[in-house]
């Protein structure tokens, strides 16, 4: 129990240019979630795109088959 409330409280400390603090506060007080908040859900996000860019890095490495975006948009059903 002790190991996972560690988990839950390491902290990183950042500096941000004053334009994009100020953002991140006005947007924190409009939403009534902490500036904390968003910076936790911007670096998930940024680490997902990233770990998937570097995975399709990879499969190109691979010379995996690829096939274009509006191909795959017949496939699904998204064009008319």
């Amino acid at each position: 129990m002790l190991n996972m409330l560690n988990r839950l409280n390491n902290m990183l400390g950042i500096r941000l240019e004053p334009e994009l603090e100020e953002k991140l506060e006005s947007l924190a007080k409009e939403t009534g979630r902490s500036k904390s908040y968003y910076a936790r859900e911007a670096i998930r996000q940024y680490l997902e795109d990233h770990e998937d860019y570097l995975k399709g890095i990879a499969a190109l490495e691979r010379r995996e088959p690829t096939i274009t975006l509006e191909e795959m948009e017949r496939r699904l059903g998204f064009t008319e």
